[in-house]
């Protein structure tokens, strides 16, 4: 690869993510418009409900895919989007509960709650997007300063879990054609072997290091005196 395409200036970056964006938004905007178009099939509410949710997870995998698009293309500034595209995971996967509540439960707090408590899929959809609300409220730099970089990335670690969360919850949903559940759990366990496989990596390189020697002991014999 080009080694000017590896780094990229603040400008670039800014151009890139403004790209991003729009590009982000562009589910969410055909939605809208399909609505207003009543183009959105007989269950409009159940079209836009699934949709939602598929996009949520959708952007829940991206941003997963971040880390191993950086190590293998050497593009680091790619990890400069990842907070860009989880916040869309979060924004898209409130919109999808939002529409739950309103359009379908129409705001029933008893109903939600016995949906929550009796329906296995969306106890665990809502708590993925309850584990997403502190990734959301912590993505500002001033966040990070405020926790501390090993704090922050250890809550941030969650999103595994939220993952895996969203996949059970579309898995559970569908009834019959599982191709669509099958092939995003394919992908997020290809992302999650690789973590594994790197973190195993870097602990048999630990094991293989000799420990450092104290400069003071450097050169010279130690003399074990019987008592």
């Amino acid at each position: 690869m080009n080694p000017a395409m590896r780094t990229v200036s603040a400008d670039q970056i800014g151009a890139i993510k403004a790209f991003l964006f729009l590009l982000c938004l562009i589910p969410g905007a055909q939605l809208v418009l399909g609505w207003r178009a009543d183009q959105l099939g007989a269950n409009p509410i159940e079209y836009i409900t699934h949709a939602t949710g598929s996009w949520t997870l959708r952007f829940l995998l991206i941003t997963l895919a971040i880390t191993p698009l950086r190590r293998y293309t050497g593009l680091h500034w790619l990890v400069r989007l990842r907070r860009m595209l989880g916040l869309f995971a979060f924004a898209y996967g409130a919109a999808h509960f939002a529409i739950y509540l309103w359009l379908d439960q129409f705001f029933d707090w008893a109903a939600i709650a016995k949906d929550i408590l009796k329906r296995p899929y969306i106890t665990v959809g809502f708590t993925a997007l309850v584990l997403m609300v502190p990734l959301a409220a912590t993505s500002t730099n001033a966040a990070i300063k405020r926790l501390g970089g090993r704090r922050w990335q250890a809550l941030h670690r969650s999103i595994y879990a939220i993952a895996i969360f969203g996949v059970l919850h579309y898995w559970w949903l569908v009834k019959a054609d599982i191709l669509q559940p099958v092939v995003y759990s394919l992908i997020l366990a290809a992302l999650l072997g690789l973590r594994a496989w790197w973190r195993e990596q870097e602990r048999r390189r630990q094991l293989s290091t000799p420990p450092p020697v104290a400069p003071s002991l450097k050169g010279k014999v130690i003399r074990i005196v019987p008592k």
